[in-house]
């Protein structure tokens, strides 16, 4: 499978008003903890990989509300686990990859296995996120901790030649939304909280 993946700086209340106009379904909101870790037989960071420990709970009030920032809802919510392999950039007009991922039943087992086999934690990225679905795509808002907030457009494809095609056909939904895919950011929120030294470096 490739992940088809636009990214972009901008204001997620407009561009929540924009996709409310157009008739966009609002889908799911949950908080996220991302921990990335480090592998001991290659530097994932020169390879252009990424292996991540995601944690996620389900945000009923969504990205903007008191609650969402505080990680607290008001109610007990079920927290889920996935682990996800992510391969190299395949596109430079897009952040398309490769990407592999499955639930994990126990975290701190599934961690202790990855330790055992040399995988260490190398950072951690916090986040925000509110899924609409619109015109076939997942449009993703996201207030990261450190960083603020940008839309993410995206599509899963299985074949490769396909992925020009839903690339472009991705920014011109962008463009519908009145975002510019001009500013596209093809760096991942690790590589840019690396780049500002706020990741967090622990688990």
């Amino acid at each position: 499978m490739f992940e088809v993946e636009i990214k972009v700086p901008a204001d997620v209340g407009a561009v929540r008003d924009r996709l409310r106009e157009v008739g966009a379904e609002r889908v799911d909101a949950r908080r996220q903890r991302d921990a990335y870790y480090d592998a001991p037989h290659r530097d994932f960071a020169e390879t252009d990989e990424a292996l991540r420990m995601r944690r996620e709970t389900p945000l009923p009030d969504g990205v903007g509300s008191a609650g969402a920032r505080s990680g607290e809802s008001g109610k007990s919510e079920p927290e889920t686990t996935k682990i996800t392999y992510k391969g190299p950039l395949l596109d430079e007009g897009s952040k398309t990859r490769a990407e592999h991922e499955t639930e994990v039943v126990d975290p701190e087992a599934t961690a202790g296995i990855l330790s055992g086999l040399g995988f260490e934690p190398a950072a951690t990225v916090e986040k925000r996120r509110e899924f609409w679905a619109y015109d076939g795509y997942t449009v993703t808002l996201d207030a990261v901790d450190g960083l603020g907030e940008f839309v993410e457009i995206e599509r899963a494809v299985d074949d490769e030649s396909a992925i020009e095609a839903v690339r472009d056909d991705a920014l011109a939904t962008l463009e519908g939304l009145g975002l510019d895919g001009g500013e596209q950011v093809r760096t991942s929120y690790l590589g840019l909280l690396l780049a500002d030294g706020d990741a967090s470096d622990d688990e």
